[in-house]
This record gives structure tokens, C-alpha cells and sequence, in this order.
């Protein structure tokens, strides 16, 4: 009788050199697993510079073995601004959470998008601060619990949470491309991954100022457990903040 063969695991991106210590569940792994992976298949991996936000973002240096620099809070948009034009030939990548790159960080980044800079910028959205504590952010859902709105939040005073993505769609004409992916099922991790092929794609070419958002679960802040977080990323998160393309000048 004969057994069936078990699926051929995929190789794992030469730049991912050691595990990474994210909590269980996060979604981070994944996401930089997804940006290793384009790399490699664009031959850009040993091409890249990546500015680091602060934050749990910051443990992507753990795992990848790839020249990068560690910005200070909230100031990777303009440290990549800095990193691109003196290496115009280098593959830049920002790489933030939503606290760095929408909170303390909102100037830097809404200044290399209008200024339409030549790098791609990553920011992976798990509606809190993850790395310090779990606050609330630019992004923390109506009603969410944190440590900062421990009644939930409040819109009436702290703001509807930011939809970054569609500003720049919208506003920045000189754009390249704009997008927003989730980690949530495995058919939106492979959604995420042409969108982050893309991204990279029109940074290639020259296009201009490309930016993918990327919802992530937060098991440990959000006080779940890891299948739960994911399904309330899928169910709860993504109809605040909806999945898609907003934006591809060169429309490929």
C-alpha cells in the first residue's frame, strides 16, 4: 500500500538566520518571513538597507542578517529618507509598528509620503504598543480596552483611530503604490505578499513612495489566546480598517 508523501517544506530565506523571539502568536514572524521571501525571489536580498523602527518591530534585527540600523523613536521615515538618497541604489525599507510610525512618529512619515521618497515603508498595525505595555495608539479600535483606556476607547475625545493608507491614496498624487494586508488566514497572508512583492517592485523601478499596512494580532496585550487573537483580527479588526490596493500608479 503505497503512503502519501508529506508536503516539501519551504526553504527558509537565506537572510532569516536565527529565531526570532516574538510572543506566540504575533504576527511579526510571519510578516518578515513575507518580506525575506520577496526579496530573495527579486534578487534584492543582498541589496537591502532596513531602518528599524522602535518597538517590537525592533526585534526584526534579531533574526535577519541584513545590514540595518535601529532609528530612534518614530524617526525611521527620515533616517530612510536619509539612507536612500546617499544609496539611491540600495533597496531601503522602513520597517515600524503603528505606535512608532503613526503616533511619535506621524511628522517622518507623512513627510516622506507627500514628499514622495524612493523607499518602501512597512507598518504593521496591532492596534496598541505592543513593546511597551500595550497603550493605546493612533489606531486602537472604538471601545478597545488598553492600558491607557482601560474603559475602552473613547472617540469623542481621543479621535476615530488613523486609516494611514487611505491618506496617502488619496492625498499624495506622486505616490507609487499603496496597500493594506493581514496576516489573519492564510489566503490574506498570500494577498499580503503580492502586495508587498509590489511595493518593493515600484521602489525598483523608481516609481516613488510605496507603503503597506499589515493588521497583526497582538495575543499578549489583547489578553487572548493565539487562535482567538487571530480571529478577532479577522472579524473585529479588518471591517475598521479593510483589506486592498489603494492605490498602483503602474497599475500591474
Amino acid at each position: 500500500m503505497a503512503t502519501a508523501k508529506a508536503p516539501k517544506s519551504r526553504k527558509v530565506p537565506r537572510i532569516i538566520d536565527r529565531p526570532m523571539s516574538f510572543c506566540p502568536g504575533c504576527g511579526h514572524g510571519i510578516i518578515i518571513r513575507l518580506i525575506a521571501e520577496c526579496l530573495e525571489e527579486l534578487g534584492q536580498d543582498e541589496n537591502v538597507i532596513f531602518g528599524i523602527g522602535v518597538g517590537c518591530s525592533s526585534l526584526l534585527g534579531g533574526g535577519l542578517e541584513t545590514d540595518r540600523l535601529h532609528c530612534s523613536h518614530g524617526r525611521a521615515g527620515a533616517v530612510c529618507t536619509a539612507m536612500k538618497r546617499v544609496n539611491p541604489d540600495n533597496l531601503v525599507i522602513s520597517y515600524q509598528g503603528d505606535g512608532d510610525a503613526y503616533s511619535i512618529g506621524i511628522g517622518e512619515t507623512t513627510s516622506a509620503a507627500y514628499r514622495n521618497e524612493r523607499f518602501t515603508t512597512f507598518v504593521v498595525n496591532n492596534t496598541n504598543y505592543g513593546m511597551t505595555g500595550g497603550q493605546m495608539s493612533n489606531t486602537t479600535m472604538p471601545g478597545q480596552k488598553t492600558t491607557t483606556s482601560v474603559y475602552g476607547r473613547d472617540c469623542d475625545t481621543t479621535g476615530l483611530p488613523i486609516r494611514f493608507p487611505e491618506i496617502v491614496a488619496s492625498q499624495f498624487e506622486n505616490a507609487a503604490y499603496v496597500a493594506r494586508g493581514s496576516v489573519s488566514t492564510p489566503a490574506n497572508i498570500n494577498r499580503t505578499k503580492i502586495y508587498i512583492k509590489k511595493a518593493l517592485q515600484a521602489q525598483i523601478s523608481g516609481e516613488g513612495y510605496s507603503l503597506v499596512e499589515i493588521l497583526s494580532s497582538c495575543p499578549t496585550n489583547w489578553g487572548m489566546n493565539a487562535p482567538d487573537a487571530m480571529k478577532h483580527l479577522e472579524q473585529v479588526v479588518t471591517p475598521q480598517f479593510p483589506l486592498g490596493e489603494f492605490k498602483n500608479k503602474e497599475g500591474k
